[in-house]
């Protein structure tokens, strides 16, 4: 049987909890380890058109777009323009303002002064 923590020396209880990591990373089941199993969405790509397509939609110029999602003006021109595609949180990002209009009013990235 197991020693609690409480009962184990600093070293001993570090050789058990790696121990319990190495089970835990071999498939074993470790007592008072729970896991979950998630999956998340692959990033989804987007071209220039379906770019610009996004932020008419939002009413935003190609200068306020490039400051929401924290990218220059060059950037968002050149995704627009085809010679270069939006990468991880970009794709993201547009992946939520596509979904929901109100995204940029919701957590005030934007307001009308």
């Amino acid at each position: 049987m197991a020693k609690l923590y409480k009962d184990l020396s600093v070293g001993e209880s570090l050789i058990t909890a790696l121990e319990q990591a190495i089970d835990y990373e071999k498939g074993k089941i470790v007592k008072g380890v729970k896991k979950d199993k998630i999956s998340v969405a692959p990033l989804p790509h987007y071209k220039g058109k379906k770019v610009k397509e996004i932020r008419n939609k939002l009413g935003l110029t190609q200068s306020t777009f490039a400051h929401i999602i924290g990218v220059s003006i060059k950037t968002v021109e050149a995704w627009e323009s085809g010679r270069n595609e939006p990468q991880g949180p970009a794709q993201r990002m547009l992946f939520l303002l596509e979904r929901d209009d109100n995204l940029l009013k919701k957590y005030k990235l934007v307001s009308n002064a």
